[in-house]
């Protein structure tokens, strides 16, 4: 059987896949109509974020069974397109789960503290103390939007330094929430009592533009908002005008709805603090994502055993 890898791998990744009997061609060069010729006679495709899956070149496959996203996020994967053709749909959802939510904290304080700006000011070898005045963050509320694997994990860090936490989730209970330490609360109660808010969900219909001009409306003139999640949660225009308009004091993001982001009028504010995609952007997260994608589709081809499938329902096997 054989495994096409279009984005950069680690070799431990590669290794895993080798050592169960899968010959492994990698070729991270291909352009859109190339890996369309090249995908025949393939039984796996693995990709990062930088592959794009499209259904032109689902429909060219002629053998493939398991597409592969070493990562969480599959916007880069015609998941419908797959599930027509058969083909089995897998990601790696835990694997950056640490990196993710530290990226995230790490924003809360450089957001708080004004770090960034401070640092810049600096830089330009100006002293400028008494411009970067910022506010602690214990004591304070978080609400955590998305009580997964990274929200979680957020909300553990966030008790750590002496925040309260109060969280929303329509997928887990009351129950569940209190076990990790987190009052559930509704998202309105959440905007009214927040002074950071942390977003910790996917982009979905139900999710796009969830922090909107209404939402917005209802927050603490004080609040900061953290986005490590997904680009498309935020909508960033109804954001620029509230921090514009001093509704809000102020917002880091990592994810943008357009991405990459070389030009919004969001990089023009001072409290505004932003970074490109960085949340699973660490040496442990990329080799944790890659061994658990290369694990899940060595057990698929080998065993027929298909581990975080995404679409295994909707095909008809």
């Amino acid at each position: 059987m054989k495994v096409l890898i279009s984005d950069k791998l680690e070799k431990q990744a590669v290794d895993i896949l080798q050592a169960k009997g899968l010959q492994v061609d990698i070729n991270t060069e291909l352009t859109p109509e190339q890996l369309k010729e090249k995908i025949k006679g393939y039984d796996a495709l693995i990709v990062r974020s930088k592959t794009k899956a499209t259904k032109e070149i689902i429909d060219a496959s002629d053998n493939l069974k398991v597409i592969g996203r070493a990562g969480v996020g599959v916007d880069n994967i015609d998941i419908p397109a797959a599930t027509a053709k058969g083909i089995v749909v897998m990601n790696a959802p835990s694997g950056n789960t640490i990196s993710a939510a530290e990226h995230a904290f790490a924003l809360m304080f450089a957001l708080s503290r004004n770090i960034p700006q401070a640092h810049s000011t600096l830089k330009g070898k100006k002293w400028d103390k008494k411009k970067f005045s910022g506010v602690e963050v214990y004591g304070k509320t978080v609400g955590v939007i998305g009580l997964g694997r990274v929200g979680s994990h957020m909300a553990n860090m966030a008790k750590g330094v002496g925040m309260k936490v109060i969280g929303n989730d329509p997928l887990i209970t009351k129950e569940k929430a209190q076990s990790i330490g987190v009052e559930l609360v509704s998202l309105d109660e959440l905007f009214a009592a927040a002074d950071f808010i942390s977003l910790h969900v996917p982009r979905t219909p139900e999710t796009k533009n969830l922090i909107g001009e209404d939402a917005l409306n209802k927050m603490k003139k004080n609040v900061r908002i953290i986005n490590c999640a997904r680009g498309g949660v935020v909508d960033e225009t109804a954001l620029y005008n509230a921090l514009k308009a001093g509704k809000i004091a102020g917002a880091a993001l990592d994810v943008f709805a357009q991405e990459p982001l070389v030009d919004s009028p969001l990089l023009e504010l001072d409290n505004v603090v932003v970074t490109p995609h960085l949340g699973a952007s660490t040496q442990e997260a990329q080799i944790k994502v890659a061994v658990d994608i290369a694990n899940s589709i060595a057990l698929a081809l080998k065993e027929g055993k298909f581990e975080n499938a995404l679409n295994l329902s909707g095909i008809k096997r």
